[in-house]
């Protein structure tokens, strides 16, 4: 039998005709991490301050909480909250029990994040002149307003190289969501390469969608760090 080759033009062809789905992943993708990065900042910010706390009740269980996310895997992670989770409550309950996809995502995505974004607030917080806290509280602040207009405006302002990273790394994670359904640009690439059996191609695809995607965020980020002029 002889050998079947693709040539450049089909290979266009196939670029072109999966684009658009993968356009639709890519919307997917976003959404699910623009929602995973809420429930990551503002989690990880409570975790960051009980890490803070000089309260063992308190400190002890949000470090077991970093380390718990931090040691196993993202992968492991998701499949929990889409299998395991159900699993359990569905034995405890009697009752059939599910959670859609997408919000699996989410949530495994945005907790996994607060483990991070915990730490990279630790540190903005921690490496804030305690002078100026002295300063606010002799002028009348108490703590909670020495936190929320002197402390906490700081820290974002410090945090937010890295919490650009982290945005992005949890843009390229979405890749993972495709073992549980969720149909971001992955899972549409591989549906469309089944059909096809356009490998090749489709992948490429695939890798440009994320290109642009990082690319464009990576170019915002540094957009907003010029003009609140952010340490480097």
């Amino acid at each position: 039998m002889a050998a079947e080759y693709f040539m450049p033009q089909e290979y266009l062809h196939h670029l072109g005709a999966v684009l658009p789905a993968l356009l639709r992943g890519a919307w997917i993708a976003v959404y699910v991490v623009v929602a995973a990065e809420l429930i990551g900042v503002s989690f990880g910010l409570i975790i960051a301050l009980l890490r803070l706390s000089k309260s063992r009740w308190m400190n002890i269980p949000a470090l077991i909480y970093v380390d718990l996310i931090r040691g196993t895997p993202m992968l492991v992670q998701i499949l929990f909250l889409y299998f395991g989770l159900p699993s359990l409550i569905s034995a405890i309950s009697g009752r059939p029990w599910s959670i859609d996809p997408i919000l699996a995502g989410i949530l495994a995505l945005g907790f996994n994040s607060a483990a991070y974004v915990s730490e990279v607030f630790r540190t903005a917080i921690g490496s804030l002149d305690k002078g100026q806290t002295e300063a606010a509280r002799a002028l009348g602040l108490n703590r909670l307003q020495t936190f929320r207009f002197v402390v906490l405006p700081q820290a974002f302002r410090w945090a937010i190289p890295p919490l650009g990273n982290e945005f992005i790394t949890l843009l390229k994670d979405t890749s993972l969501l495709s073992v549980i359904g969720v149909a971001e640009i992955l899972k549409e690439g591989q549906l469309y390469a089944a059909r096809t059996y356009a490998i090749f191609p489709t992948y490429i695809g695939i890798a440009i969608v994320y290109i642009v995607l990082t690319l464009s965020i990576a170019n915002v980020l540094r957009y907003v760090e010029r003009k609140l002029k952010v340490p480097t």
